[in-house]
């Protein structure tokens, strides 16, 4: 079940990427509902993310 929740919470994050601050707040929904270490997959997924949408790097402070 919890992978499921990942794989939704990147899935939201995708379709919301459009908008920073919805960006941000699908972000910190996510980092209270997922578990350590997929907050760290997460990270990953992100990092990778964002190289494609250069104006998403500032949100992910919230995440560090």
């Amino acid at each position: 079940m919890p992978r499921m929740i990942y794989d939704y919470t990147k899935n939201v994050l995708e379709r919301v990427s459009f908008d920073p601050k919805l960006f941000v707040k699908e972000l910190r929904k996510a980092i209270k509902v997922l578990l350590p270490y997929e907050i760290e997959m997460l990270k990953r997924w992100l990092d990778y993310f964002t190289k494609q949408k250069p104006e998403l790097k500032p949100c992910l402070t919230i995440i560090d």
